[in-house]
């Protein structure tokens, strides 16, 4: 059995955000941004100057599910599944996806809640296309997301900080995206054949880690998010190229079959490097981060939407994706029917 891609739906929030912005706010060198980074705008759910969080992660993510929804040629009452992949929910408990149903006004059916960096929206398609395949499920959403600005100290005196401790507070934005899956073609009509999730850090050191502070810990003196941005320049880049090879033999497809490649998106400047390095001179890129921002799990799903748009009958894309909090290898195959 084979499971579809129906519909993508995606929600960004707020406004762009230009570097100019995000380094007056930050007291940061724009030009810095623009070099290092690479990332032009990106969309936040956290009002920059006065803090507020307007939109939280279930609302957007709802939105993002609503307009998947609306673009499969699905009913929502024929939904028969959640599956939520994030690495920032709302609260500890209860789960966002359960929040996300809600709002959809969904009841009765299974949800899934899996707590995953980048790799997470893939993680979710690959639960999603078993439900699908053996489960016996005829159609179900699949979400990631994430809203990463709420981690962040906006009062915090950054001029004395270290790029490795500046690059957390430029790289990121916020967004969601979802995607209807279904046991036959609908809508696009795009058959996912392949889903590539495997844990590779063992024994290697966090390249990522975000704290969750409770009630004994909080006033601790530890940064909520902590990045080495060096093991992410050095070991992604890599391990992307294991992944692209690994898809293309598993499936029996040579480099000139790829009409399409979603690379990894880091930022603007490592994803550029990554896609020279993947060598698939053919295949057109579909990249996104350098006008989101990295926003995570949702990332996939906007490399998708953009996709879906591009593709015709009989053309294939293949998607790398790289958890780098401890090492995840993840991608996915695609086939327009």
């Amino acid at each position: 059995m084979t499971a579809y891609l129906a519909g993508v739906g995606t929600s960004l929030p707020g406004e762009p955000v230009d570097n100019a912005k995000l380094a007056r706010t930050l007291g940061v060198n724009e030009e810095w941004i623009d070099v290092f980074i690479g990332t032009r705008t990106r969309h936040f759910a956290r009002d920059l100057d006065s803090g507020e969080v307007r939109w939280s992660l279930a609302d957007i993510c709802a939105e993002a599910a609503e307009r998947a929804i609306a673009s499969s040629g699905v009913a929502a009452e024929d939904i028969e599944f959640v599956v939520m992949g994030t690495a920032t929910p709302d609260h500890l408990m209860p789960a966002t996806v359960n929040h996300v149903a809600d709002q959809l006004g969904l009841d009765q059916i299974p949800t899934y809640q899996l707590q995953s960096g980048c790799a997470g929206a893939v993680q979710a398609l690959e639960l999603g296309r078993t439900l699908i395949t053996g489960g016996g499920y005829r159609a179900g959403l699949v979400i990631g997301g994430d809203v990463c600005s709420k981690h962040l100290d906006l009062d915090r005196d950054l001029s004395g900080a270290a790029p490795s401790d500046l690059v957390n507070y430029v790289l990121f934005g916020d967004g969601a995206g979802a995607a209807v899956l279904t046991a036959g073609p609908r809508g696009h009509r795009v058959a996912l054949r392949r889903v590539l999730n495997r844990f590779t850090g063992l024994g290697r050191e966090p390249g990522q880690v975000i704290e969750w502070f409770g009630l004994a810990d909080r006033f601790e003196d530890r940064q909520a998010v902590r990045e080495d941005y060096k093991a992410i320049e050095e070991f992604v880049p890599v391990i992307a190229e294991e992944i692209l090879w690994e898809l293309l033999e598993d499936l029996g497809w040579s480099t000139d079959q790829v009409d399409f490649l979603l690379p990894p998106q880091l930022s603007g400047r490592m994803t550029r490097r990554i896609a020279r390095q993947l060598g698939l001179p053919g295949a057109v890129e579909v990249s996104c981060v350098a006008e989101t921002g990295n926003n995570g799990n949702a990332l996939p799903f906007l490399q998708l939407e953009d996709l879906l748009g591009k593709m015709t009958e009989g053309q294939r894309a293949l998607a790398v994706a790289v958890e780098s909090s401890k090492w995840i290898k993840s991608g996915f195959a695609l086939e327009k029917e």
